[in-house]
């Protein structure tokens, strides 16, 4: 590797596939844009992005998606596809095609595709960043991913926005000022990396644009990071990504124009108004699925209705496991139009629940969804009047400032929506839906005791140290890793003798 290979020269660069225009713009004010992707559905901002789980909206088939979403793009996290790095080939490398992402997951062909490196909200990791690999939780366990193999990935399956990897202890309460000295050095870095794998991209071939990670932390703190990034690598950028929205003020005037994605997660609506009021261009909403997952129906509009003196705020959101609607022929919401409302009512969708029937929260993602999809065209059609700030007033004062809480019993939990913390404890996520035990339990069990011989996700202390050689060629596996000091397989239970052990 050559001295400078380190910082790569990013002056020829290939043209920019993304074009952002302002129709009203600010420092710190709500403001109008369209983002073109050539060959994909033009973002009308403020919007939002689809949250999605290996591929998709969970609750949402890709032909439902076809029918009723594609309104926006989707966000992908690389961390749900890599479960078998680098031990193995992850299979979604393996699918030798153009645009192998977008044909992974049977996406249609006109959806922006936004790429990062870990879901969000990211569940925290035990184990620490270092200066070339970030730690993430895949689906069999915690694992690293370095910034090499990072980008070319991001070269591989050809999104159309890739979100720069940030160095983000994500979980810890408080960061030193040294640790925050490395997250603006190693994010840097880690930018120059994926700009350099994008620069060689031979010419004619598709392109991505690239947001630059803006950290949440003080502008003083990362100084040195933003002032490469507007010397070095403005020119190769095609937006920010943002991880703390009130830092907004602290944006570099010379990166105002460029369009901004929030990966600050909102607990409720009337965050989202604070973010738009701020000048956010993009968002990923999470409590979408938390609220369809809890059986709750979202239930507002933007602007409301007129408020009736002396009455109280209205609910976010319907608890559809609430008995009362087991005879309600209303829709969901009145006057949604969304399929689940014009098609179903509450009697059927609560039974549907109490049936733990897959549909039920199928249609109540229907539901939310276009209930979101409502309110930013509402939003944006505020901004339009000049009215967006005497709106979110009005909201504010007409519904209540959180979501409904879950009473019911949701689907089974999935994998990512563990906390880190938790899998230690004994206590199982989900109900047990059988009983018996094996060899008459545990003074019978006899030879057919089980061993594990090692904790799941984790790689046994005496493993070599694997050199970091990561190019293209490494998303097609490692050479040397079929050995038997490899990580913990399934190959690697096995059955022990009572009386040996």
């Amino acid at each position: 590797m050559s001295p400078d290979a380190s910082k790569p020269d990013l002056s020829q660069l290939p043209p920019e596939m993304l074009d952002f225009t302002l129709k009203t713009s600010g420092a710190l004010a709500p403001r109008l844009g369209r983002l073109t992707v050539p060959g994909r559905k033009t973002i009308l901002t403020p919007a939002f992005l689809g949250n999605t789980s290996r591929g998709v909206i969970p609750h949402i088939s890709q032909d439902n998606f076809r029918k009723h979403f594609g309104d926006n793009g989707v966000y992908f996290a690389l961390e749900d596809f890599i479960e078998k790095h680098p031990q193995k080939t992850p299979p979604i490398f393996e699918y030798d095609v153009p645009e192998p992402m977008r044909k992974f997951t049977a996406l249609p062909q006109d959806t922006p595709l936004i790429l990062g490196a870990r879901r969000t909200p990211p569940i925290p990791t035990p184990a620490a960043h270092t200066n070339t690999e970030i730690s993430l939780l895949t689906s069999v366990g915690f694992k690293s991913m370095s910034s090499e193999y990072y980008a070319a990935a991001a070269r591989n399956l050809e999104p159309d926005i890739v979100i720069g990897m940030a160095d983000i202890p994500f979980g810890q309460q408080t960061v030193g000022i040294k640790r925050k000295d490395k997250m603006s050095d190693r994010t840097e870095a880690w930018l120059r990396d994926i700009i350099a794998k994008r620069n060689a991209i031979d010419k004619g071939e598709r392109t991505f644009g690239i947001f630059a990670p803006i950290l949440p932390i003080e502008r003083d703190l990362q100084s040195w990071y933003l002032e490469h990034l507007l010397d070095d690598m403005v020119d190769s950028i095609s937006g920010v990504a943002i991880y703390d929205a009130y830092l907004l003020d602290d944006l570099p005037e010379e990166l105002y124009r460029l369009p901004r994605l929030s990966l600050h997660v909102p607990a409720s609506p009337h965050e989202l108004l604070r973010q738009v009021d701020l000048g956010m261009d993009m968002m990923i909403i999470p409590f979408i699925s938390d609220a369809t997952d809890a059986g709750i129906a979202l239930d507002f509009t933007f602007p409301p209705p007129e408020k009736i003196n002396g009455s109280q705020r209205q609910s976010l959101g319907i608890d559809m496991w609430d008995s009362y609607h087991v005879l309600s022929v209303t829709p969901l919401s009145k006057g949604c139009e969304c399929y689940a409302c014009t098609k179903h009512h509450r009697a059927y969708i609560q039974h549907l629940l109490s049936a733990k029937e897959m549909l039920g929260w199928v249609l109540i993602q229907v539901h939310n969804h276009h209930t979101l999809s409502s309110f930013f065209t509402s939003v944006r059609n505020s901004i339009e009047a000049g009215t967006f700030d005497e709106d979110v007033a009005a909201f504010e004062a007409f519904y209540e400032p959180k979501l409904p809480e879950k009473t019911g019993q949701g689907p089974r939990i999935r994998g990512y929506q563990f906390k880190s913390e938790e899998h230690a404890k004994p206590e199982k996520k989900n109900a047990k839906k059988w009983s018996g035990e094996i060899g008459g339990g545990a003074k019978g069990m006899g030879k057919d005791k089980v061993v594990l011989k090692g904790a799941h996700g984790q790689q046994p202390n005496k493993k070599k140290e694997m050199a970091d050689v990561i190019d293209d060629e490494a998303l097609i596996g490692l050479v040397g890793m079929e050995d038997e000091t490899s990580p913990l397989q399934l190959d690697d239970l096995k059955l022990e003798d009572d009386e040996k052990a």
